[in-house]
């Protein structure tokens, strides 16, 4: 268990926080936003503000208590200020300070966010060919994630997990060489299934590849094995593989339309304009930037049985069937 600053105690899993910082991205994936469309872009006036975000922080810590926060968007790094918000939350003492990026700024910015308290990456990349790179992101430059992946490996960001949304007809033919890729560069390769979230509602159903069928494709070019059973609120199934050479390395499986993980999610996200969002597929924000007051710490106050409500409703599952672009809500 933790202690809250009045003594009381709180789940020692705490909450895992997924902090939008804002709806802005350079790329334009398939999945996410395909020829630019995001519709409304957030005003500067709309985001939240540094102290408000981590106020928000201070308050869950209090309450909930933080197992790990992740800052996500859009794309974070184009966030004005974002390495003087990583030193504010690592003052906060957060176990675990991570970044969900696309990787095109990442080369550039790694030594200064190390520096900040940054601890980690997520570095999304679905392909490892150049073409397919620049047609499923819209436009992005596959040499400059590449370039920003060392940069995080050599400034101690790690470990580094890389996201891979796997697209029946246009990356599942990659699955051995991403995983054999992710064993020679030593980080993790995570496979994803497609949400039908969005953007990604229209064909969804002939895109998706199940991670059962994911797992099937990659016994056929490496040993696989299960490294160990399921962590409570864990939504990765991590598995050991060895390639042909005989190395090993980590692979992961996230299964959120095969095999959900409802009932014991501690996710909560907050979006760049200052809403909560429970669950991605609920479709049901609430905005708490009127609830960030001196009484937002107290266990009894309103933000805390907001943050309580919200964490009560994830044990129900929802079709994964919301409207909001991921874009807007940071994944």
């Amino acid at each position: 268990m933790l202690e809250r600053q009045d003594g009381s105690l709180v789940p020692d899993s705490g909450v895992y926080l997924r902090i939008s910082v804002t709806d802005q991205c350079q790329l334009r994936c398939s999945y996410c936003r395909p020829g630019g469309g995001a519709g409304r872009p957030i005003a500067r006036s709309e985001r939240l503000r540094f102290e408000e975000i981590v106020s928000f922080v201070r308050a869950v810590a209090c309450t909930q208590g933080i197992s790990k926060l992740r800052l996500t968007g859009g794309e974070p790094l184009l966030r004005p200020g974002i390495v003087e918000l990583i030193e504010m939350l690592a003052r906060e003492g957060i176990p675990d300070l991570g970044m969900t990026t696309n990787g095109q700024l990442l080369a550039r910015f790694a030594p200064r966010l190390a520096r900040a308290g940054l601890s980690r990456v997520n570095v999304s990349l679905d392909t490892l060919d150049p073409a397919s790179f620049r047609r499923i992101t819209g436009g992005g430059v596959l040499d400059r994630t590449l370039s920003g992946i060392e940069a995080a490996r050599v400034h101690g960001l790690t470990p580094i997990k890389i996201n891979a949304v796997v697209m029946r007809g246009v990356n599942d033919h990659e699955l051995a060489d991403l995983a054999g890729w992710g064993i020679a560069q030593g980080v993790e390769v995570r496979f994803l299934e497609l949400m039908p979230l969005g953007h990604a509602r229209a064909g969804a159903r002939e895109l998706f590849v199940s991670s059962a069928e994911i797992l099937s494709r990659l016994e056929r070019a490496l040993v696989v094995e299960q490294v160990a059973g399921r962590r409570p609120g864990q939504t990765c199934q991590e598995l050991c593989v060895t390639d042909a050479s005989g190395r090993r390395g980590i692979i992961g499986l996230i299964s959120p339309q095969s095999h959900p993980f409802c009932g014991d999610c501690r996710r909560l996200r907050l979006t760049s304009a200052g809403e909560l969002i429970s669950c991605l597929a609920s479709g049901q924000a609430v905005p708490i930037r009127p609830l960030l007051t001196p009484l937002s710490m107290d266990p009894q106050g309103p933000l805390a049985r907001q943050l309580a409500q919200a964490l009560e409703s994830k044990t129900r599952f929802y079709p994964l069937a919301a409207q909001r672009l991921m874009v807007q809500v940071g994944g």
